[in-house]
């Protein structure tokens, strides 16, 4: 299959990462995350994201954000979001279904919720017949590839605290959001008071599997249950550990977590500024096409497009890549650390030849 510009999601695995699973593939290790490289991959996530910090390894993207919920939330509680967000759109009603919770979805015109937005939402509590507010949920990146400023993040997550409800962080393309702010992970989350995080590594070079990540210990309370009920407990779990282990391993070891000039970046870091710079270089490519607009600031690995129809169409044929929003004939393009500069000329090209 050409590589296309469909999903970052379609991309190959890197090869640091099949080295670990094949190093972590000899002799036999205890099953259901009782083995050194889970214990590992544990430490690292607590000198990334704070001692605090706890970490559940499940399946999917869909897992983490339903374990994060589960963990914040009961059936009568409600969780605020973007009416653009993955949890609403793209998880089939997963929460709802196994939670059981309501989500109360908002509008926003870049996919960014924002205090005064949230508070729309908040009302009704203690009055039985309504579902309380219990969680704020937002995407760093968004599902429209625009970004929250760390300010945004703690602006959300103390209105949150301050009606005693919690805010949740769906980091699926969370190291594009680092790269692109310039930050660690903990100065993103931890110190701004999120309270889980769903930590995504597949749209950015990992096989499989994904990761709730717990900061608010309150919350963690029984999941290792909760995941089971779930399925979303891995047996031979140490082959996601080390895939992680092999993900985060650099991060530390410098000041602040921040690597300096000649310094070696982790996996997470290359992978991850790679396809936020060829994203731009679409971006610039695309001024060149008077007739394609770019619909959201290209912060991270994402260009959304309006184009005429027949025209992204017709490239649809020559390269695999989904409608946003076909009323509008908006498209978009997706980035991943494997595109090269040489797939952006050639479909830049292709766009030319069509108009």
């Amino acid at each position: 299959m050409k590589r296309g510009f469909g999903s970052d999601n379609h991309s190959g695995i890197s090869p640091e990462v099949l080295e670990a699973i094949a190093a972590a593939n000899v002799d036999h290790a205890l099953a259901y995350g009782d083995d050194e490289y889970c214990e590992r991959a544990s430490r690292l996530f607590k000198q990334t994201f704070g001692e605090q910090a706890s970490v559940y390894f499940v399946f999917n993207g869909t897992g983490a954000n339903v374990l994060n919920i589960d963990a914040m939330c009961r059936s009568h509680h409600a969780v605020v979001c973007s009416d653009t967000a993955h949890i609403h759109v793209d998880e089939c009603g997963a929460p709802q279904r196994i939670v059981g919770c309501k989500l109360l979805t908002v509008p926003t015109p870049d996919g960014k919720l924002t205090p005064e937005l949230v508070k729309t939402q908040l009302h009704g509590f203690g009055f039985e017949h309504h579902s309380q507010p219990r969680a704020i949920s937002i995407a760093q990146a968004t599902e429209l590839g625009t970004l929250y400023t760390l300010a945004e993040i703690k602006a959300l997550a103390d209105l949150a605290h301050s009606y005693g409800m919690y805010l949740h962080m769906d980091g699926a393309r969370l190291a594009n959001a680092a790269v692109a702010l310039g930050c660690t992970f903990k100065e993103m989350t931890t110190d701004q008071g999120v309270d889980c995080l769903s930590f995504g590594g597949t749209k950015n070079g990992l096989l499989m599997g994904e990761s709730a990540v717990v900061l608010n210990p309150a919350l963690d309370v029984e999941l290792k249950y909760r995941r089971k009920q779930m399925s979303q407990l891995c047996s031979k779990m140490r082959f996601m550990a080390v895939q992680f282990e092999a993900y985060l391993n650099g991060e530390q070891g410098t000041e602040n977590g921040k690597c300096g000039v000649g310094e070696v970046r982790p996996l997470w870091w290359r992978n991850a500024e790679h396809s936020n710079r060829i994203a731009q270089m679409l971006y610039k490519e695309i001024q060149s096409v008077p007739e394609a607009k770019v619909m959201y600031p290209v912060q991270v690995n994402s260009v959304f497009v309006q184009l005429p129809r027949d025209v992204w169409t017709s490239l649809q044929k020559e390269y695999f890549f989904y409608d946003w929003d076909e009323s509008a004939n908006i498209v978009r393009w997706m980035c991943s650390f494997d595109t090269t500069e040489e797939d952006i000329t050639n479909f830049i090209g292709a766009l030319k030849r069509l108009l």
